[in-house]
């Protein structure tokens, strides 16, 4: 269950080079552009890179993620925040929890898709947000094998539900915005 996880060094993880290519503010604003937003779930939360950056935003954080010792160095970075461990086909938090679920590099790690979605939409009020990488072969990130086109992710989201959906062509990475 969930080979395809990252599982190199948090150092790695918070990369100067790495930083640039996630566009972290950008996608931040993306995130809350046009939704009042008060509390966010960070799926996949790994050393708390977006969790720090909606967390000095002023918004209640709340991160998982299935590995304790990146749980351990998100709360070094967020000492304000929740993290919990869980996976995104299991998040252990009640229908409705979340003004926004943001998905960072997650959805292609995850073992069902459709339970990955629909689990993102039963805990969010609003919207669900996903930053992936291209489907294209490149140095930065996982092999082409492991990434996830932009329609195969579109079929799902139609397939779960979401009332609108919308796609975000950014400098190094797509991002995907989906109403509840």
């Amino acid at each position: 269950m969930h080979e395809r996880r990252y599982n190199r060094e948090i150092e790695r993880l918070r990369a100067p080079q790495r930083l640039a290519l996630l566009e972290v503010e950008r996608v931040v604003d993306l995130c809350l552009e046009g939704i009042q937003t008060m509390t966010v779930l960070d799926v996949g939360t790994g050393s708390g890179i977006f969790a720090e950056a909606f967390s000095k935003r002023g918004i209640e954080i709340t991160g998982i993620d299935p590995n304790p010792e990146m749980l351990k160095a998100a709360q070094e970075f967020v000492p304000t925040g929740t993290f919990l461990r869980g996976t995104v086909e299991e998040i252990p938090s009640k229908d409705k929890s979340f003004d926004l679920v943001f998905l960072g590099h997650v959805l292609h790690e995850s073992d069902d898709l459709i339970k990955a979605l629909s689990e993102s939409k039963r805990v969010a009020k609003r919207q669900i947000a996903i930053l992936e990488w291209p489907y294209k072969q490149e140095e930065s990130g996982p092999p082409l094998e492991h990434r996830l086109t932009t329609e195969e992710i579109l079929i799902v989201a139609k397939q779960v539900g979401f009332s609108s959906v919308e796609t975000i062509q950014l400098q190094h990475m797509v991002f995907f915005r989906f109403t509840v």
